[in-house]
């Protein structure tokens, strides 16, 4: 399947917790049908992102990475690549890739949506719609700093930064949730 094929598949079979994700949802299927790179950064209006909520073996704790671009802490997760061969494989790499945890395993459900206007590394106003996942991380788990990350540590999943985004929490709540 390929990249685009799953996140449709992804967003069609998925039962959105509220009225607000299922809006998302449509509006992300919609913009999917118009666009067959829409997965692809080269996607100038937008295209799909996968990200991941790193939670360690209790659930109770989750990996961010104190983003250099947005100067807050954020889940771990970014640009699909075209050898991905879906989505879920895009935010798993890109989980393992941020953490540095080895041994993560990703529920394949998609666990929230969000959309947000973005300049990224194609240098222009964009946005990015951005396919969220919870992870879990094998007990005993280390963490390792890339150089995407100033910091990367855990938090308790009930006391994430101040400023946490709307998207983090969100996707925060469907980890709490469970």
């Amino acid at each position: 399947m390929s990249l685009h094929g799953s996140a449709v598949e992804l967003l069609t079979d998925w039962a959105a917790p509220d009225p607000a994700q299922d809006s998302l949802r449509h509006a992300v299927l919609a913009f999917l049908a118009a666009r067959p790179d829409g997965c692809l950064r080269a996607c100038v209006p937008g295209h799909v992102t996968a990200s991941a909520l790193v939670l360690d073996h209790t659930g109770s704790r989750a990996v961010l990475t104190l983003h250099p671009r947005f100067g807050r802490w954020l889940q771990v997760g970014g640009h699909c690549e075209p050898d991905d061969p879906d989505v879920v494989s895009a935010a798993l790499r890109e989980a393992s890739e941020e953490s540095g945890i080895d041994g993560l395993v990703i529920d394949p459900r998609l666990a929230a949506v969000h959309v947000h206007p973005v300049t990224c590394s194609l240098g222009v106003p964009t946005r990015h719609l951005d396919l969220q996942f919870l992870v879990r991380a094998p007990q005993g788990a280390r963490l390792t700093r890339s150089d995407e990350s100033l910091d990367l540590r855990w938090w308790p999943l009930d006391a994430l930064p101040a400023d946490t985004d709307f998207g983090l929490a969100q996707l925060a709540a469907a980890a709490r949730r469970g």
